[in-house]
């Protein structure tokens, strides 16, 4: 016996159907293999649209980016028919590039559905598909057992910290690393470390922010005492507000912060430190998931053990919050009309697939090798132009991060310099952007799995002209 809808997935008339329209978009865009400039007849029309963008919203676009629709992996197809590597994919949404047959294919799965949302009320199957999945993959290396799904990633960190707040009740503070980043919403943005981000809104939530991992203080006074000097502050903070603290949110690599590697050491006597007072970890893995050396940071550390909540989003387009048996909330704490669309969840499932059978990860790698190949292009452009890569107090190497999270420190990592080297960068064919509160560096979140080895030397030619405008 099937259901209708099963007979509607399997049929082959259906799947004939998703196989031509797959096969068509391969062909169509089979030709996108380098940068393009504009097509002159369509110049005119584009910038009335980028206009019209910004005039919907009340100020321009900082990009003048609109997409076409099409692109082929790395590439994008801009809607005035130019063509640029793309290397921040959407902040790293797009993981998986343009295009990409295999995610096509899924959202065309996904319009078989008879309604678009999922919610928690009524729901198919799909929700659940990929909250089982996620959770078996991030149950490998810790002890994380539940999920519940939501619509952004600043949605799973609202959920997280509800469940922190509820089980540590009544400690209702917060302990956040200086320079996180932690989303949109108002509970968020009083979280995050960026003024600039909450101008003319209340802090509706205390807050101890604690120094995150620094290469320059800890070549200034040496790794022990600067790990030290970070524990005290901690003990100083908690001894403050004895039993005040709901949680300790950590972006094991800092994405917004600044693409801030720290040594595994650093976290682990931090999370020690959090296990000795009874305080929540909270691993916030929106923008670092699926980049590093291993699918999940806590994997690429080793530190899954003392991780109690955890958050994911942006490239899985479904996002979650996830926790332990022992963090487990009351019923009705964790709600909401929506827990996504089927494209989320076909797309989801598809990506888990890709990461776990892609062979990615591990010392040896694809990722591994196109971070080597990265920090090989980014050293020799450094010693091809040192009058670019001033050291500084803060400044101790001109590229860094880790994985799929690539940093360059131009021009001693001045804000209007890297936001103008962005934009230069932009105009020669590749679309890049900044990170960092001072120093600020220009980020590459590429999409590894279809980015080619080979690809590289013809990406810094780009990064190099942008540069040397800037410069």
């Amino acid at each position: 016996m099937t259901t209708h809808g099963q007979a509607i997935r399997q049929s082959p008339v259906i799947r004939g159907a998703i196989d031509a329209i797959v096969d068509e978009i391969r062909s169509k865009t089979a030709d996108l293999v380098d940068i393009r400039p504009p097509q002159p007849g369509l110049v005119t029309s584009y910038d009335e649209l980028v206009k019209a963008a910004g005039d919907t919203r009340g100020w321009p676009l900082l990009y003048p980016m609109l997409g076409s629709g099409a692109g082929n992996g790395v590439f994008v197809e801009l809607a005035d028919g130019s063509v640029k590597w793309d290397l921040v994919a959407g902040i790293g949404v797009h993981f998986f590039g343009h295009s990409n047959p295999t995610i096509v294919r899924a959202q065309l799965e996904a319009s078989l559905d008879d309604t678009v949302k999922h919610g928690n009320l009524q729901s198919g199957t799909l929700p659940y598909e990929f909250a089982k999945r996620f959770v078996k993959l991030a149950g490998r290396k810790s002890p994380l057992k539940y999920a519940y799904l939501t619509t952004s990633g600043a949605m799973a960190n609202e959920c997280a910290l509800r469940i922190c707040m509820q089980k540590r009740s009544p400690g209702h503070r917060v302990l956040a690393f200086e320079n996180c980043f932690m989303g949109r919403s108002l509970v968020m943005t009083s979280i995050g470390d960026n003024a600039a981000a909450r101008d003319g809104l209340p802090v509706n939530t205390a807050v101890d922010y604690i120094p995150f991992w620094s290469d320059a203080e800890a070549a200034r006074i040496g790794k022990t005492k600067h790990i030290d000097a970070v524990l005290r502050r901690l003990d100083e903070v908690v001894a403050r507000y004895p039993n005040g603290h709901a949680c300790f949110v950590m972006e094991l690599v800092q994405g917004e912060g600044g693409f801030n590697v720290p040594p595994r050491e650093f976290l682990e006597e931090l999370m020690k430190a959090c296990k000795r007072y009874g305080i929540p970890v909270w691993d916030d893995e929106i923008q670092s998931f699926g980049r590093t050396t291993q699918m999940f940071a806590f994997e690429h550390y080793d530190l899954g053990q003392y991780v109690d909540v955890f958050c994911v989003g942006k490239m899985t387009h479904s996002c979650a919050a996830l926790w332990t048996e022992e963090m487990k909330p009351k019923p009705g704490l964790l709600s909401g009309t929506f827990t996504g669309s089927s494209v989320d969840f076909t797309v989801g499932l598809t990506v888990l697939d890709q990461l776990e059978n892609g062979g990615f990860y591990g010392e040896n790698g694809v990722f591994a090798q196109h971070h080597a190949a990265f920090r090989a292009q980014a050293e020799a452009l450094i010693a091809k132009h040192p009058e670019w890569f001033p050291k500084t107090d803060e400044v101790t190497s001109g590229l860094g991060g880790v994985g799929g999270m690539m940093r360059l420190t131009p021009f001693g990592g001045a804000k209007e310099k890297i936001m103008a080297a962005a934009k230069a960068i932009y105009a020669e064919g590749a679309i890049t952007f900044w990170c960092g509160h001072g120093p600020y560096h220009l980020r590459l979140l590429p999409p590894l799995p279809v980015l080619k080895l080979e690809h590289w030397p013809r990406i810094f030619e780009v990064i190099e002209r942008g540069l040397a405008k800037a410069a």
